[in-house]
């Protein structure tokens, strides 16, 4: 395999089909971020200009256009028999990805970030062996746990003194980071045998120095790691360590029998994820229940002057789920939100696989449960050590990227999808108690209200909040004013700026597909200077 720059005809001249369906612009990751410079023209709304072959880039609009400052999304070609080295596939709405090979690409977990940091003070951070090339220096990538870490300086070439990262962390010019190395998943063309880079996925190269690094030490470095992670060839060894997402966990902890909880914020997915396993499980929303109605109830039976055991209604509703001999979910809800009492409860019937002391769960029924952490709700406790260890622990992290592949599949309303493709700071937003807030759960709301009024956007407001659905309407209505051509007098045009021209000059290049003699028309009017721009530019966009 090779790895070499998209050329402009692949995306300008005769597009590849792929370009059709997902579009031009490229989303920077962490490491991009940290590391491009920023001169206010870069980076939009975490897209980032990047390099083709020969002199040509794609800004930061998915635009054909010239820039100085680009960052460098990867093509692999492959070769016969290079196919085996791809992982994880998938197909959503005819669109393949796979992954291959792994990147520093996302800021370490907030949760371990202080413990990284001492450990690299105090040199115990244990080293790999290997390196990354980030910003034309080598990098040395570090284990913590089970993570592999690369600590990363940020560029001081930011205008704004400070940099956003994909978590929300705010990281001054000049400061340092600790990345951690993730699967990459690139697009899959089979037809020509191609594998385009998901994202941007690194920076502060130049030209010459990115293409001369693709040739000869990319591929290397995106592999290494994964061979790292590989029982050495020819060793006879009877392991192998797989690369799993949060669902492949959840699913391989079920088939092996072992009690799951899933972390995560509200609306993350949680209950959603569990309902991909076993669209049939059974869920107990444990925040409306008590010892008594999970236990089972004690009856007196006058007749026969006895206390009689009656078998909670959850459990004959699993009995007769497992009846078929499928494996079934037994799925608590909002643990943590479960009174102490609750929880001692739902203990035993982990531990043990017996409901008040005498009613067994069925052989092939497998338990899953889930909450949300104290920070994020007020009535929630900390799970008791005991319970805490009886479970295997996944922790969610829902983000745009990974959000988008089950919002195809859920038939997610387009504008929805095309404002957080753009705008993902606004996939959640902060609760306050006073008006609406976003989530991907109310996100979706948002789509169900758009499909029933028609695409309404006055009633995005009460679900997202005021801020959020104004830039929601602020977006579309940028889209709509760069494809228009506006009406201007000969009076203001005379007025108006140079930069004010251009500007016109660039929203009647949007145009010239629909409306070419209109577009050429007012471009006309502008100037001798502003039409020959875009000329120019336009003779380079259809080439």
């Amino acid at each position: 395999m090779k790895s070499i720059f998209l050329s402009h005809e692949q995306l300008f001249g005769n597009p590849l089909p792929l370009f059709r369906r997902i579009g031009t612009a490229a989303q920077a990751g962490d490491l991009v971020l940290a590391t491009a410079e920023d001169d206010g023209f870069t980076f939009s709304s975490g897209c980032v200009n990047y390099y083709l072959s020969g002199e040509d880039c794609v800004d930061r609009f998915g635009r054909d256009s010239i820039s100085e400052i680009c960052a460098v999304r990867p093509v692999i070609m492959l070769e016969p028999g290079d196919e085996k080295l791809l992982t994880h596939a998938r197909e959503v709405s005819g669109i393949v990805t796979v992954e291959l090979g792994s990147y520093p690409s996302v800021i370490l977990e907030h949760s371990l970030r202080d413990m990284a940091e001492e450990q690299y003070r105090e040199g115990t951070l244990r080293k790999t062996g290997n390196s990354f090339t980030i910003a034309g220096g080598k990098k040395e990538v570090f284990r913590l746990g089970a993570k592999r870490i690369v600590r990363v300086n940020v560029t001081e070439k930011i205008m704004s003194g400070y940099v956003q990262l994909s978590d929300g962390t705010a990281v001054s010019a000049g400061g340092e980071i600790m990345l951690e190395l993730r699967p990459v998943r690139w697009y899959y063309d089979e037809v020509n045998r191609m594998l385009i880079c998901g994202k941007a996925l690194f920076a502060d190269l130049s030209r010459k120095d990115a293409e001369a690094y693709l040739k000869d030490g990319f591929i290397e470095e995106l592999l290494a790691g994964d061979a790292e992670e590989t029982a050495a060839d020819g060793s006879g060894a009877s392991y192998h360590v797989g690369e799993h997402d949060e669902l492949d966990l959840i699913r391989a902890y079920v088939k092996a029998d072992i009690p799951v909880f899933i972390h995560g914020l509200t609306g993350d997915g949680k209950s959603d994820r569990v309902k991909e396993i076993d669209p049939q499980v059974l869920d107990i929303e444990l925040v409306n229940e008590t010892p008594e109605t999970i236990n089972g109830r004690a009856v007196y039976n006058e007749t026969n002057d006895e206390i009689i055991d009656i078998k909670p209604v959850w459990l004959v509703k699993l009995e007769r789920l497992c009846e078929d001999g499928e494996l079934h979910i037994l799925f608590f809800d909002e643990l943590t939100n479960a009174t102490k009492q609750t929880q001692a409860v739902i203990f035993k019937i982990v531990l043990e696989r017996f409901v008040n002391n005498r009613w067994p769960l069925p052989e092939n029924a497998r338990i899953v449960a889930a909450g949300n952490d104290r920070a994020e709700s007020s009535v929630s406790h900390d799970l008791a050590e005991p319970l805490f260890g009886r479970f295997a622990h996944v922790y969610i992290r829902t983000t745009v990227e990974n959000w988008m592949p089950w919002a195809v599949r859920k038939r997610i309303n387009p504008y929805v999808m095309e404002f957080l493709a753009n705008n993902d700071l606004y996939l959640r937003t902060d609760y306050t108690g006073t008006e609406g807030y976003a989530d991907p759960r109310r996100w979706e709301m948002v789509s169900r209200v758009l499909d029933s009024s028609g695409n309404d956007f006055a009633l995005i407001e009460p679900i997202v909040g005021r801020d959020t659905a104004d830039a929601f309407i602020r977006f579309f209505r940028a889209q709509e004013e760069m494809a228009g051509i506006g009406n201007y007098t000969d009076e203001e045009i005379a007025h108006m700026t140079v930069s004010r021209k251009y500007q016109i000059a660039q929203q009647c290049l949007y145009a010239a597909a629909a409306k070419p003699e209109e577009a050429e028309r007012l471009v006309g009017r502008l100037g001798a200077e502003f039409a020959a721009w875009f000329r120019y530019v336009l003779s380079r966009k259809v080439r």
